[in-house]
């Protein structure tokens, strides 16, 4: 007797293939029988989803989350669940729980330090088996990123390395590959990344090659300066001879409003002139991060308060601010206060979802004032900014070959990470393409959109067995009603499930149907 039998509903096996009616059987944690309607008699099963006008398809693949100490934290990730995410990368932006210094790190940014995890690693591997050891409801694999890496060997030095510390580099990514991670990521509008020169980049990325992973790139741009960012990252992809992928590709500004086709155009020229270069997504019109992105490069909350405290440094910071330097662009110039909102702010949370400019009028003063306020009383304050158009998501959604990522944490409303969940795209990222762009706006064909959260990202990064409905394929699935499938959540109520999703299944096991069942996640090794 099989162990699932998933009954009578329409299978999007992730292939992009026309969907089909028929049955899905599960013994163990795999996919042993696939059978179209009216093939053969029912197989027996301990249990059975019947899934009559429901889609069956893999378990969705969040290719671009921040969710590395969630497992640790909130080990149901809800709101990844609840939306069918079975299987999300983490490691993103140059940020990972590896080596020791990015634990870190990761930590603070998901508002808890590294005691309160409870839990301590040296390596990839180590970490990996924590993962296993708290039993994620959701599978999750890793990049190992480049400011990690970087704080590991060099501090917060804004400087490039000497050769003894560009050895120790490559030693740690080649290692960390090796050992399980799918790549290395970078976050070049962070530091320490936004210190780090193309040269030094190209020779971390070839180690992480080498050892079989991959590139993945938060861009030096996304505005005013994004073709030039996408070249960049096209670059160390060809020279360091390994694949290169654009975390959340987009155009924000307005000097890049409207030109996402032109942006698309370049990267399709250069995969024909023989790169190897993907993307990924989330479906909204803004995005979010920590306020202190606002800083120029050669300054930090840490050092805040010292740089205020000379007015000619002062105003040196609030004219970069506002306007950018050579070779780093402002989060300000192009998109204005007014579209720029706090996020979290512990120390005073009715502050959170105001726009600066708002915030700056009520306390009469100016927006300036208020950021370096702001950073000033909590250094890991976020912000919201509205700062692409919808028809250049649209235009990018529609693309088949572009892969979907949240960007988010995996939380629950009541959870202690709650509070860090002020962007929509933590419950609703994988519901809102198939509800909005598929169902309503007919941008994509459903099965079009099941691939490019599915097998796409699967075989992109490496991970083996997932992201298909296939006889021997490891059995993550997800059940939901096409019709009724929608997010619910908005800026202004952003702890809001997703609807539609009637059952998600992860290794073989029922973590969610309808409600809370088994946390059957694993970590996820590379090419394993």
């Amino acid at each position: 007797m099989a162990d699932l039998s998933i009954t009578g509903g329409t299978i999007a096996d992730g292939t992009g293939a026309a969907p089909f009616v028929g049955d899905v059987v599960v013994s163990g944690d795999l996919i042993t029988t696939i059978r179209r309607a009216a093939e053969g008699p029912p197989i027996d099963a301990s249990r059975t989803i019947d899934a009559t006008d429901l889609v069956v398809a893999p378990g969705f693949i969040d290719v671009h989350s921040h969710s590395d100490a969630v497992p640790f934290v909130e080990p149901w990730m809800d709101s990844m669940l609840r939306q069918g995410v079975t299987t999300m990368v983490v490691g993103n932006c140059g940020s990972s729980a590896i080596p020791p210094a990015g634990a870190e790190e990761v930590a603070e940014l998901s508002g808890v330090s590294l005691d309160d995890l409870g839990v301590r690693w040296d390596g990839v591997e180590e970490y990996l088996a924590r993962v296993d050891q708290a039993r994620p409801a959701c599978n999750v694999a890793t990049l190992v990123g480049h400011g990690a890496v970087r704080l590991q060997v060099m501090g917060d030095a804004r400087r490039p390395p000497t050769a003894t510390e560009l050895d120790a580099m490559r030693a740690l990514v080649e290692d960390a590959v090796a050992g399980g991670a799918v790549g290395m990521s970078t976050g070049l509008v962070y530091p320490p990344g936004m210190h780090a020169e193309t040269d030094e980049i190209v020779e971390l990325a070839r180690a992480a090659g080498r050892a079989g992973g991959l590139y993945a790139s938060h861009i030096r741009g996304e505005g005013e300066q994004v073709f030039d960012a996408v070249a960049e990252a096209i670059e160390i992809g060809r020279r360091a001879e390994l694949p290169s992928h654009i975390s959340h590709l987009k155009v924000e500004s307005s000097f890049a409003w409207g030109r996402s086709r032109e942006l698309l155009d370049a990267i399709d020229q250069a995969r024909a002139n023989g790169a190897d270069v993907s993307a990924d997504q989330y479906p909204y019109t803004a995005w979010e991060t920590t306020l202190s992105v606002c800083l120029p490069p050669w300054t930090s909350p840490q050092e805040l308060p010292d740089a205020l405290a000379d007015p000619p440094t002062r105003e040196r910071i609030a004219t970069s601010v506002e306007h950018g330097e050579p070779g780093w662009q402002s989060s300000v110039r192009g998109i204005g206060w007014d579209r720029l909102f706090v996020g979290s702010h512990a120390p005073d949370p009715s502050v959170s979802g105001r726009s600066l400019a708002a915030v700056a009028a009520g306390r009469g003063t100016d927006p300036v004032q208020v950021l370096f306020d702001l950073l000033t009383a909590d250094p890991f304050t976020g912000l919201i900014g509205h700062g692409m158009l919808e028809e250049d998501v649209r235009t990018i959604v529609a693309r088949s070959d572009v892969m979907v990522g949240t960007d988010g944490l995996g939380v629950s409303p009541d959870g202690p990470l709650g509070r860090y969940a002020v962007h929509p795209r933590y419950y609703g990222t994988f519901p809102r393409i198939l509800a909005l762009y598929v169902r309503e706006e007919r941008l994509l064909s459903l099965e079009a959109a099941i691939r490019k959260m599915t097998s796409l990202p699967a075989e992109r990064f490496g991970l083996h067995g997932r992201g298909r409905i296939a006889e021997g394929a490891l059995a993550d699935l997800v059940v939901f009603d096409a019709e009724r499938i929608a997010d619910t959540a908005t800026y202004e109520r952003p702890h809001a499930f997703a609807e539609g999703v009637q059952a998600v299944i992860v290794n073989g096991r029922i973590a969610w149907n309808g409600r809370r069942s088994e946390r059957a996640g694993r970590a996820l090794r590379r090419g394993r």
